[in-house]
């Protein structure tokens, strides 16, 4: 997948265009793609710039505009980080915090942390035997696969959980009722929840993908910015 060339200043790589549809740019661990995954099923354009991407976080923004199939997601502009593959059970934490806005909520979308498991190692990162979303914010109409199972604490927010199947995959989804643009945590409590309440089997699931970014449905012209985003697995 072929990006434009990137400047490099003090070691930070900065000044990225990703506009095909899996445009992607990779420095360090970190790693930024325009994944539009959904686009034929509507209409619209969408593009992602890396403002900084470095071993310490990545920052970034996304301009797009979708119409046509309201219920269908169109795209996932996303920051992922690399990892060594282990099983859920032997992961001690995940820390992450994310810095975020959007210049316009009169949209279909949400804003997610989306993290695929397999119990094959080996298994294509893009799907997974399971799913966990941790939604920080929804706007318009739209809603999780599945439906709301519970409402939980989790790291001392209260979220809504949902649960469907995807498909063969088994999706959780967590989600808030308000925005979290500012976001701490550790991802590993989620995880830990669902293991104790929901028969999530972490002692036979491996971590193989972790991303964040956005999921747009339709709206006009709309730009996501994360002005900061870290993760790492422990």
């Amino acid at each position: 997948m072929k990006a434009t060339q990137i400047l490099s200043l003090a070691g930070v790589a900065v000044a990225q265009e990703l506009c095909a549809q899996y445009d992607t740019y990779t420095s360090g661990p970190y790693t930024v793609n325009n994944n539009m995954w959904g686009m034929d099923s509507g209409s619209g354009s969408q593009c992602t710039y890396v403002d900084s991407i470095g071993d310490s976080g990545v920052a970034w923004h996304s301009t797009w505009t979708w119409s046509g199939g309201d219920s269908s997601v169109k795209t996932f502009p996303n920051s992922g980080v690399a990892l060594d593959k282990k099983l859920v059970s032997e992961i001690s934490s995940i820390p992450t915090t994310a810095e975020w806005s959007y210049d316009n909520s009169n949209i279909n979308a949400d804003v997610a942390y989306d993290l695929f498991t397999a119990a094959d190692i080996n298994h294509v990162t893009y799907s997974g035997d399971y799913e966990l979303m941790i939604w920080l914010a929804r706007y318009g109409t739209i809603q999780p696969i599945g439906s709301q199972v519970d409402t939980v604490d989790v790291g001392g927010t209260s979220w809504e959980l949902w649960n469907g199947m995807n498909g063969d995959m088994n999706v959780f989804s967590f989600v808030v009722s308000d925005p979290i643009t500012s976001f701490s945590g550790d991802i590993s409590d989620f995880w830990g929840y669902l293991t104790e309440n929901q028969g999530y089997p972490a002692d036979s699931q491996y971590l193989i993908n972790l991303q964040f970014g956005t999921e747009p449905f339709t709206g006009d012209e709309s730009t996501f910015t994360v002005s900061q985003w870290s993760a790492s697995v422990a």
